[in-house]
């Protein structure tokens, strides 16, 4: 069965009445040289197993199946389950578990179904859960190698841009404490069914055995950093005062303890700048609160 044959996923779908779902953000591969690639730069092979989010029609399931010792597919839409059955019923290797990636418990998921294996991930992501599903596996810290995953191209750019460039924002930040990101290929709108209105791009994060900077406290480094990307037209101590919502005579003074020039603008923070002014923290008593700016 030819995955990459428009003809052949319309008919595939067909016979079992699927329907997309624009909620979920349902566009499924159809290039034939795209899958192929992004399972062989994974780092999938036969000694590993492979956590995939989002089979689809299993076109990059099959791809992947066919390097790993083992591969499961968490899907949340269940209409899928008698699709999948037809396009992978010969792949022994490849297991689904129907749930919400967002929800499901992922370290138990890697406990269960690969012991004692070296596990990557790797997916084509629907746009809207793109950085939620990246944060939720670093930021838990799940014992995997890399992520491997495909997303919208603009989300590419923000995801692994440099910190200290104009592209980067919080989740940059975040992203490289955890990892060492990198983009691997980009793959235009037309390579999906049905087509988007936007590029994609695949990128690679290895993930990090130790940070790149060392921090007393994770937490207050991360809400540091979401304040600092709180007003990105502002000074970066503007920006502090505001995140942190504490006067700006006392963000001065963070920013003087952490030999950080308060003219500069967030975007050009370096890591170790951000982790300065969240070690100094404590020096200055800053008010710490749910702050939500990103």
């Amino acid at each position: 069965m030819d995955l990459s044959d428009i003809r052949t996923v319309r008919a595939v779908l067909a016979r079992h009445g699927f329907h997309f779902s624009h909620s979920l953000g349902q566009n499924f591969i159809i290039d034939p040289d795209v899958c192929p690639k992004m399972a062989e730069l994974s780092g999938a092979s036969e000694t590993t197993g492979v956590l995939e989010i989002g089979p689809g029609v299993g076109v990059l399931t099959r791809e992947l199946a066919a390097r790993a010792a083992k591969v499961v597919s968490v899907e949340l839409d269940r209409s899928l389950e008698p699709v999948l059955k037809e396009t992978l019923g010969d792949c022994g290797n490849a297991r689904f578990v129907w749930g919400d990636a967002m929800k499901i418990d992922l370290a138990e998921l890697i406990r269960t179904e690969f012991p004692g294996m070296e596990v990557a991930v790797c997916a084509n992501l629907p746009y809207y859960i793109t950085s939620p599903v990246v944060m939720r596996v670093l930021e838990e810290k799940l014992p995997i190698s890399s992520l491997t995953v495909m997303v919208q191209k603009e989300a590419a750019e923000r995801l692994c841009a440099e910190p200290g460039t104009r592209a980067a924002g919080a989740v940059s930040i975040s992203v490289r404490y955890y990892s060492d990101p990198e983009i691997l290929f980009g793959v235009p709108r037309s390579c999906f069914y049905p087509q988007p209105k936007v590029d994609s791009a695949v990128i690679r994060l290895a993930v990090r055995k130790t940070p790149p900077v060392s921090v007393q406290d994770e937490k207050r480094f991360f809400e540091m950093v979401r304040a600092a990307f709180c007003q990105r037209r502002k000074t970066a101590v503007n920006s502090v005062a505001a995140g942190l919502s504490i006067p700006k005579e006392r963000a001065a003074a963070l920013f003087a303890a952490a030999g950080v020039s308060p003219e500069l603008r967030a975007e050009r923070l370096t890591m170790a700048q951000l982790a300065a002014l969240s070690d100094a923290a404590d020096s200055v008593g800053t008010a710490k609160g749910d702050h939500s700016c990103e």
